[in-house]
């Protein structure tokens, strides 16, 4: 992929179900977590995640709104690694019942038992503002 356009990222996000969600924590340091995006992935800067709204990742969210989200494509079957991709974006927090049929997936159920209507239900919403990316010899960002 030469001149690689957020078109192309978006068709590698779509093989790619989980990624490292990085926020600021209350002391101030960076805060690490897998969230799955339930391939909810028609990249086109916004990422979508579910989430309880009692956690600290929300709690991180409401004090500073900007994280990132670490993407790595597995290696492929001749294993030459994967694509690396980072996008930095403004979190923020959607509790709108329409938005989260809107982005629920059956999967979903493993985890929130009442689905869309499950008690403290919150969905995080990553607007993108800069995507940077590695594939081999190849890397450059994307202005969102």
């Amino acid at each position: 992929m030469s001149e690689t356009l957020l078109a192309d990222i978006a068709r590698k996000l779509k093989k790619i179900d989980f990624c490292m969600m990085s926020t600021h924590g209350g002391s101030g340091a960076i805060t690490n977590r897998p969230m799955s995006n339930n391939g909810d992935v028609e990249y086109d800067g916004d990422s979508w995640f579910f989430s309880y709204a009692d956690t600290n990742k929300v709690a991180d969210i409401g004090r500073d709104a900007k994280v990132t989200l670490s993407f790595t494509e597995p290696p492929s079957l001749l294993g030459k690694p994967g694509m690396f991709i980072s996008i930095e974006g403004e979190a923020s927090l959607v509790r709108d019942k329409a938005q989260f049929e809107e982005h629920w997936v059956p999967d979903l159920d493993r985890w929130f038992t009442q689905g869309a209507d499950t008690p403290g239900l919150v969905l995080i919403r990553v607007q993108g503002k800069r995507v940077q990316y590695w594939d081999g010899e190849e890397n450059g960002t994307i202005l969102l």
